[in-house]
């Protein structure tokens, strides 16, 4: 697995919990891949491969799908930190937040966001600018374009 992050130690990860449609998954996997993701995932939905995946990055990088939210977070990996991206009023905004070497970002559908489970088990919540939702591929492309420009890869 390739990464934009040269000599950098730590990995991250992204995924959907409950997302409201499938093309969302598509443009956020290619974004991820594009941008040095480690593995992929799916929360609440079984992942699909989808067109608007013109990278199909899911044979290039480990994509897991599981049914319910404890099932996922029995596998995060040791002293990995889980961030929602949420609008939330106690999450920071992304501008000021520093992200960990390791990390898991999750993000939920624009609609309903992260489950009440989810936001409780977070380790921390970040939050984009703004009064609405924004597109959930969007959201997550932008946080992990933060987290590379934040280690030093552009």
């Amino acid at each position: 697995m390739s990464s934009l992050v040269t000599g950098h130690r730590g990995y991250f990860s992204i995924g959907i919990q409950h997302g409201k449609t499938e093309e969302n998954y598509g443009s956020l996997f290619r974004t991820a891949q594009i941008l040095g993701a480690n593995y992929l995932f799916t929360v609440g939905r079984r992942y699909k491969p989808q067109y608007s995946d013109s990278m199909k990055s899911w044979r290039h990088l480990p994509t897991f799908s599981y049914d319910t939210f404890e099932q996922f977070y029995e596998t995060l990996p040791y002293d990995c930190r889980l961030i929602g991206i949420e609008m939330d009023s106690e999450a920071v905004p992304l501008e000021r937040y520093v992200h960990p070497a390791r990390a898991c970002y999750l993000l939920g559908a624009e609609d309903h966001g992260l489950t009440k489970e989810a936001l409780l088990q977070c380790h921390e919540l970040v939050r984009l600018q703004g009064e609405r939702s924004m597109n959930v591929a969007v959201a997550g492309s932008i946080v992990l374009y933060h987290r590379i420009m934040q280690m030093g890869a552009i």
